[in-house]
């Protein structure tokens, strides 16, 4: 049940979209590059709210 979501075509469940918004907007697109990048390296085709947390405390938030 997860969407396609913006550019890149990873999907995202929608408790991830949640915590992205939550994320201050000057930074968010920059913050969905680098959540993105995290799932790809996992070699995953869905982006979770588990992959948000990990990118979260990898990066200092």
């Amino acid at each position: 049940m997860a969407d396609f979501d913006m550019a890149g075509g990873l999907k995202w469940t929608p408790e991830a979209k949640n915590k992205l918004k939550n994320i201050p907007f000057f930074v968010r697109s920059q913050a969905r590059q680098r959540i993105e990048h995290l799932a790809r390296a996992a070699d995953l085709d869905v982006v979770t709210a588990e992959i948000v947390d990990q990118a979260r405390s990898e990066f200092g938030q």
